[in-house]
């Protein structure tokens, strides 16, 4: 403990760098003055008394030697003395720079300190790109898994969908973080940055899970060693759907005929992107046999992976079409019994509302709602099934209190519907699809799974924004697919496996685990 009579006394601070340089110059001219004494000495012209007579002419020898010891001695001390005048201003330099260097006083940095953490801007464009690689990364995985399943059978291929099954389990706990994010939750600065980092975390993880089972699915698969049952099943699953694309365009033709042109809008022009596919997997499929023939079994495998995610995107036009279909009839069918129900909500609700206030003005717009959804159906001309559907749901909702079944068994539908629809556009055009559609997109699938009426009309309003927004992404970007944009790259630069919109052949990514 100190005592107190030095506790009020200031520290005394340390000689600079230039008084150790001024004691080392005076001490190395102290050090010179010092060399030139004996010379100043030995050269005097003062007579010197000798008492003997017999000491006046010693031998020259002795003289010599006596002279030359003189030197030496004189010299040790002054080089002595330079030595450590300079070893202590070299000393005294380097602890001042290591002290500069060490401090943590305001102007010098700790060596062993954290770094600081990037800006919340850069974090948040590493947080939307990380989330879009891992989210084609999952797609591309789940689409070559479906082509070893032909293959190989489900039992082969179950540890390969229990690792998908799992990255999509991170990547959707990412895309909830990140929904609360862009929702303004967390609102602290740092809680945000670990916010942002939790998702980068988690997509991550979502990568590694893939890539653990990524040799062991290569191994399976085994396209370089022996491409030709993997080839033979894609050209086949491409026979297979040559047909159904023309079946596709068939039926679009008659929805045409039976609904609105809105009613059909979602997948208006699908058999030709169909098609399109089509095209780009002929090539490659022959791209990859020719490479095989010829001895260069990586080139082969690249061809074929690339055919094979045209084949599952065509895949997925086609059948968005029949599913529209399917969805428009059971709405269709539907519809009479939600007007009944939702006729039966609000005259349970109409004796409660008030002449005034927010459930009376409800209550006017649910009737306002009703009653052109009955116009549309007794006026003879053609509408769109879901559409009216939807409108029933979204306007009795805040008034409904669940005595009829009917109005969440139309909830239900035109949830399933829109996820659908938006899922798919997404998966068809995920080279210039962006983070915000992904995230309302994956936050209405969560509300759907969950399966809570009450939550049903606000994951089919969140499916149609992610729409919406996914439209407009490619809107923006142009057309991703690569034979109508000539080979170039889409502007969200993420993998994604098969097929990569707007990827040229030799560019085509790796497939499952997506490195």
């Amino acid at each position: 403990m100190t005592s107190s009579r030095y506790r009020g006394r200031p520290r005394r601070t340390r000689p600079h760098i230039w008084v150790r340089m001024v004691h080392a110059v005076l001490g190395g001219a102290a050090g010179i003055v010092w060399l030139m004494l004996p010379g100043m000495t030995t050269s005097a012209d003062a007579p010197v008394a000798i008492t003997r007579e017999e000491q006046l002419a010693p031998p020259a020898t002795t003289t010599a030697q006596e002279d030359d010891g003189t030197s030496a001695v004189d010299l040790v001390l002054p080089v002595a003395v330079l030595a450590t005048v300079g070893a202590l201003a070299a000393y005294g330099h380097v602890r001042r720079v290591r002290r500069a260097r060490t401090r943590t006083t305001p102007g010098g940095t700790t060596t062993g300190a954290p770094p600081a953490p990037p800006p919340l801007t850069d974090l948040d464009a590493q947080a939307r790109s990380a989330l879009v690689e891992a989210d084609d990364c999952v797609r591309a995985s789940r689409e070559e898994l479906s082509f070893a399943e032909a293959r190989c059978g489900p039992e082969a291929v179950a540890p390969f969908v229990r690792a998908v099954l799992e990255a999509d389990g991170e990547l959707s706990a990412a895309f909830r973080m990140r929904r609360r994010y862009d929702e303004g939750h967390p609102e602290e600065e740092a809680a945000r940055l670990h916010a942002l980092a939790g998702m980068v975390g988690r997509c991550r993880e979502a990568g590694r899970r893939l890539e653990l089972a990524a040799p062991a699915f290569r191994r399976l698969r085994d396209l370089e060693g022996n491409l030709t049952p993997a080839l033979e099943t894609a050209e086949a699953r491409f026979r297979d759907l040559a047909g159904r694309t023309a079946a596709a365009e068939a039926t679009l033709a008659d929805l045409a005929t039976r609904y609105s042109p809105a009613a059909t809008a979602s997948v208006t022009g699908y058999p030709e992107q169909a098609k399109d596919r089509l095209v780009f997997a002929t090539t490659h499929l022959n791209h990859a046999r020719q490479a095989a023939d010829s001895g260069r079994p990586e080139e082969a495998a690249r061809h074929l992976r690339a055919a094979e995610g045209a084949v599952a995107q065509a895949t997925t036009f086609v059948e968005a079409v029949h599913e529209l279909a399917a969805w428009l009839r059971q709405a269709a069918d539907m519809v009479p019994a939600a007007l009944t129900g939702a006729e039966a909500e609000l005259s349970a609700s109409r004796t409660a509302a008030r002449a005034e206030g927010e459930p009376y003005a409800r209550l006017l717009h649910a009737d306002a709602e009703l009653a052109a959804v009955r116009q549309e159906l007794t006026s003879g001309r053609p509408h769109d099934p879901l559409n009216a559907l939807r409108r029933i749901v979204h306007a009795t909702a805040p008034l409904a209190t669940g005595r009829t079944g009917v109005l969440p068994a139309a909830a239900l539908l035109t949830a399933q519907a829109a996820v659908a629809a938006a899922d798919d556009f997404i998966a068809t055009h995920r080279g210039t699809v962006g983070v915000t559609a992904r995230t309302g997109l994956a936050e209405a699938g969560r509300l759907l799974a969950a399966g809570s009426p009450a939550d049903l009309p606000h994951a089919d309003a969140l499916a149609l924004e992610a729409r919406e927004r996914a439209e407009l992404d490619v809107r923006l970007h142009g057309n991703p697919y690569p034979e109508a944009a000539g080979h170039e790259r889409g502007t969200s630069g993420a993998v994604s496996g098969g097929i990569l919109p707007g990827v040229a052949p030799d560019e085509s990514p790796a497939g499952f685990g997506c490195p």
